[in-house]
């Protein structure tokens, strides 16, 4: 018969702790390659179809741009959104001093970011639009002529 040392027993707790978090991130949210690809894909459809109709169609929440809790998000480099997967009545308005609750002007950090790296993760706090909760949330984002495409995942 095995011998049980405690810390194989302390590894066999932690492991089977671990395993419902690791259950519901694959069951219900998307990861950061599903952001990576989500936001290429819109780039590559602004490129192709023009700002206007694509615009559109990530506003209207397209299934191609929904995944999960993932959708796009699109910023004029002034702060504006240009389209949002998430929340229609956010496009028009300049979002640059928006603050999360740290108190961290995430907007113009990413316009800052997409200025001065054209590529790059962000991590801030966003409300999940599946949960409504204030989440930790890592944004990908890609800056395309004077604007920048994010898609981001909660924690």
């Amino acid at each position: 018969m095995p011998k049980f040392t405690p810390a194989i027993c302390l590894s066999a707790m932690l492991a089977a702790a671990m395993l419902p978090g690791i259950a519901s991130a694959a069951e219900g949210g998307a990861t950061r390659a599903d952001a990576e690809a989500m936001v290429k894909k819109g780039v590559a459809y602004i490129k192709s179809a023009g700002d206007a109709k694509a615009y559109g169609e990530i506003t209207a929440k397209s299934p191609q741009f929904i995944l999960h809790d993932l959708y796009l998000v699109v910023y004029k480099l002034d702060g504006t959104v240009a389209a949002h997967g998430a929340n229609p009545k956010m496009v028009g308005k300049n979002l640059l001093e928006l603050k999360d609750i740290d108190g961290k002007a995430f907007v113009k950090e990413r316009v800052d970011l997409a200025k001065s790296k054209g590529t790059f993760w962000q991590e801030y706090k966003f409300t999940n639009p599946e949960t409504k909760k204030i989440e930790p949330k890592v944004m990908y984002c890609e800056k395309l002529a004077d604007s920048v495409v994010c898609g981001g995942i909660y924690l």
